[in-house]
């Protein structure tokens, strides 16, 4: 396993540490977990620009990636929710989409070919913005809800982006089999 895929690794184990300090009694426990968040952020940006430096990019890293990146986004939508910080329906529409994101990832990943679908810029950009629009709301800028409704936006176009390439890598997948 090269550095990147243990920074993925690390940023699954993220996914635990935040969700007791996020539901602690210690004072400050919002803030913690803010800056547990922002950790898995930079360990995911670090890991990104280390593999692609490195051509240490590999398939295993291509499909986990965002999948550890999905579960720390889920995680703070479902405990921000929780807590009423977020309302139900950004975690319904992003939830959602994850998931058919996650699940057409595995389906698409146990393929002969194992076909991986890479992330797009936009899905980078909803991201990005996820980050701020949480780091808004915890540090309680007003600005923080209408973030959170364009990363909605950003997140749904970028599946829609995704599900387009998915559909492509698909049928040159098709037809690879059928010439040979």
């Amino acid at each position: 396993m090269n550095f990147p895929n243990i920074l993925t690794t690390l940023r699954f184990g993220l996914v635990p540490l935040f969700i007791v300090t996020f539901f602690s009694d210690s004072p400050n426990n919002v803030l913690h977990s803010a800056y547990i968040f922002i950790f898995a952020g930079f360990t995911d940006v670090l890991d990104g620009y280390i593999a692609r430096k490195y051509n240490a990019i590999t398939k295993w890293g291509q499909a986990m990636d965002p999948l550890a990146d999905k579960a720390m986004q889920l995680t703070v939508l479902l405990c921000f929710t929780i807590r009423g910080i977020i309302p139900m329906w950004a975690i319904t529409i992003i939830g959602i989409k994850e998931l058919l994101m996650i699940g057409g990832a595995a389906f698409l990943y146990i393929q002969k070919d194992k076909i991986v679908v890479p992330s797009n810029s936009y899905g980078k950009l909803a991201t990005i913005l996820f980050y701020v629009a949480i780091l808004a709301i915890v540090f309680g800028f007003s600005y923080g809800r209408e973030l959170m409704m364009m990363v909605i936006i950003i997140t749904a176009y970028a599946f829609v982006r995704y599900l387009m390439e998915a559909l492509k890598q698909m049928k040159a997948n098709k037809e690879k089999i059928n010439l040979n």
